[in-house]
């Protein structure tokens, strides 16, 4: 009887506690996450996909809340490299995406057990195939947009494609640094990111302004359509809302 007593004082602290913790932080949390699951936002489901989803409110309005589970799929430390630029997305159920427009905004974050590397990578996935072995994909470090450092300015957009063509196969000098770019970004700020896709070529607009931050004039994959997805890595709490696909 006492320890039932315990348990029921203890649950109730709890209750009372953790939304009480979030508000003051400027964030409400949904107590219903998804991992490696299904959920619903603004009426289309999306299939978590190696990582952890949920609906948040954040600034007072609902947003989706991202981050990569290391659990479903684990980083190797001896090799990190070849273990980073994965399948770790939220995927849009039911899109086919070939040619079109792609926007959203997001926002990114850093976690509080962030390895030293990680740059807030955040962005968005296309192209996925059925089995989501094969993607395309544009993503930002938001770290790195404000650095001291010119060249971690220069590595703040990054195009890569799944699996052959990870951002340190892009960085070798064959390739003339045309993969990645400077952008005026940073972390814990709504970034609207809006790629269009025709053909090999990819586009990236940034926050609404008139021209390209960054042209892909030759996408390395193999995929011709697919799903899309909002994808993080590893160290990254990442939000999205504003999400709209156009063939």
């Amino acid at each position: 009887m006492i320890r039932e007593t315990i348990d029921r004082c203890k649950n109730r602290v709890n209750r009372i506690s953790l939304p009480r913790l979030f508000l003051i932080l400027g964030l409400t949390i949904s107590l219903e996450p998804s991992y490696g699951q299904s959920l619903n936002f603004n009426g289309v489901r999306f299939d978590a996909v190696n990582v952890k989803a949920s609906t948040v409110r954040l600034g007072g309005e609902e947003v989706l809340r991202v981050e990569r589970d290391l659990q479903a799929l684990p980083l190797d430390p001896g090799d990190m490299i070849s273990t980073v630029d994965e399948p770790t997305f939220l995927k849009l159920s039911d899109t086919d995406f070939s040619d079109g427009t792609i926007e959203v905004k997001l926002l990114s974050r850093l976690l509080p057990e962030a390895p030293p590397f990680a740059r807030g990578f955040i962005g968005v996935a296309f192209r996925i195939g059925d089995d989501n072995s094969v993607f395309e994909s544009i993503y930002l470090r938001p770290t790195n947009g404000r650095a001291e450092d010119q060249q971690r300015r220069n590595h703040t957009v990054q195009y890569f494609s799944y699996p052959g063509y990870k951002f340190a196969e892009l960085r070798k000098p064959e390739y003339g640094g045309q993969y990645e770019t400077y952008a005026d970004i940073g972390l814990n700020e709504w970034i609207t990111m809006r790629i269009e896709v025709v053909g090999s070529q990819a586009k990236l607009y940034l926050n609404d302004q008139p021209y390209p931050s960054f042209v892909v004039n030759s996408m390395l994959g193999k995929p011709i359509h697919g799903a899309v997805g909002l994808w993080v890595e590893v160290g990254t709490e990442g939000y999205f809302k504003d999400i709209k696909v156009s063939k």
